[in-house]
C-alpha cells in the first residue's frame, strides 16, 4: 500500500476523527465523504503534515510523513483546494506550468517536453481555448480545471482534491472526473478527492473513505454504500423539516426525482400516500380512492388539492 494511516487521531484541539485505518494502493480511486465540519479538509491537512496528526502514523511509500520535507511531500502528494488563491497576471498556461517548478529552480526554463505535457494535459481538461487567457477572467468551473492541471502536471503519485467539482457543471464535472480516473488507471496514481455528493462514487470511485460520528468507514465503494443505508437512501437529500415522505414503489432515479419534487414543493405530512411506478404511469393509493398519473406536474396539482 502506498498511503497508509495507522490508529490516527486527527484534529486540532480535540480529535475530530479517532482511530483511523485506511489505506490505497497506486491506482486507487477514492471518494472521501461526510457533513460540512466532520473533518475531510482537516484529514487531507493532516496527510499533508499541515496539521500534526494528535496520534499515529500516515505513511506515504512507506516513510511517515513526519519525516519528510516540504519538497518531498510535494514530489509524492499534488493537492487542490476548493478555496486558492489566484497568481495575478497568470494565464492558464502559466498556472498549469506551475507544477512542474518543484523539480527546477522558479528562474529555470522548462524543457520542450514538459511544455508539450502542459499542453497536452490544458488540451485533455478542455481549456485549449483559454490556454493564454488570465486567470481573473475565467469562470469559476475553468478556473478550478485549471488548478486541477497544474495538480496533474505536477506528477506526484498522489493527488488530493478538496470538492473539486463544487462550482463544475455537469459536462465540466464529467470532463474532470474522467480524466482523474484515467490518469489512476495508465499512470497508476493515486486519486483522493472529496465531495458531498456520494453518488459520483458509484461511477468513477473504486474506495470510499466515509466521516460520521468521529470515525472513518473505509472500503470498497459497494460494501460502504450497502453498510450505510443513509448513503443510498434519497431523504439525505431532504430540504425543509416539515416535509413527512409517502411510500413511494419505484426504480431508484424515478424515486429519488418524485421524492425531490415533493420535498421541495410541500411542507406537510404525506405518509398516508403511497405512489408506485408502473408501465410509464404513477399510481397513487390514498386511504379511500386510487388514482393515476403520467406527469410530474399532474402529481403537484394533486398533492396541492389533498389534505
Amino acid at each position: 500500500m502506498y498511503l497508509e494511516i495507522k490508529k490516527t487521531n486527527i484534529g486540532y484541539d480535540n480529535t475530530l476523527i479517532s482511530d483511523i485505518h485506511a489505506k490505497l494502493k497506486l491506482g486507487d480511486v477514492c471518494l472521501l465523504i461526510g457533513n460540512n465540519g466532520v473533518g475531510k479538509t482537516t484529514l487531507i491537512k493532516s496527510i499533508l503534515h499541515q496539521v500534526p496528526v494528535l496520534s499515529g502514523d500516515i505513511t506515504i511509500g512507506q516513510k511517515n510523513i513526519k519525516n519528510l520535507s516540504v519538497k518531498e511531500i510535494a514530489e509524492n502528494i499534488a493537492v487542490v483546494f476548493s478555496k486558492a488563491d489566484i497568481p495575478q497576471h497568470y494565464t492558464v498556461e502559466d498556472l498549469v506550468s506551475l507544477g512542474k517548478y518543484i523539480y527546477y529552480p522558479f528562474y529555470f526554463e522548462l524543457k520542450k517536453e514538459d511544455r508539450d505535457e502542459v499542453t497536452h494535459i490544458i488540451d485533455e481538461l478542455d481549456l485549449s481555448q483559454y490556454k493564454h487567457t488570465l486567470l481573473k477572467n475565467l469562470s469559476d468551473g475553468n478556473l478550478q480545471k485549471a488548478f486541477i492541471g497544474r495538480a496533474i502536471t505536477q506528477n506526484s503519485p498522489v493527488i488530493i482534491l478538496d470538492e473539486p467539482t463544487t462550482h463544475l457543471d455537469e459536462k465540466n464535472k464529467l470532463i474532470i472526473l474522467k480524466t482523474l480516473r484515467k490518469l489512476a488507471k495508465e499512470q497508476q496514481k493515486i486519486i483522493l478527492f472529496s465531495s458531498h455528493d456520494w453518488r459520483l462514487s458509484k461511477e468513477f470511485a473504486d474506495k470510499i473513505w466515509y466521516v460520521k460520528d468521529q470515525q472513518l468507514f473505509s472500503g470498497l465503494v459497494e460494501d460502504i454504500l450497502i453498510q450505510h443505508e443513509e448513503l443510498t437512501d434519497v431523504s439525505l437529500f431532504q430540504a425543509n423539516e416539515n416535509f413527512v415522505p409517502p411510500s413511494i414503489a419505484a426504480p431508484p432515479v424515478h424515486k429519488e426525482m418524485l421524492y425531490s419534487l415533493l420535498q421541495k414543493n410541500f411542507e406537510k405530512d404525506l405518509s398516508s400516500l403511497h405512489f408506485d411506478y408502473k408501465n410509464g404511469f404513477w399510481e397513487i393509493l390514498t386511504d379511500t380512492d386510487k388514482y393515476q398519473y403520467q406527469y410530474f406536474e399532474e402529481i403537484v396539482n394533486f398533492v396541492k388539492n389533498i389534505h
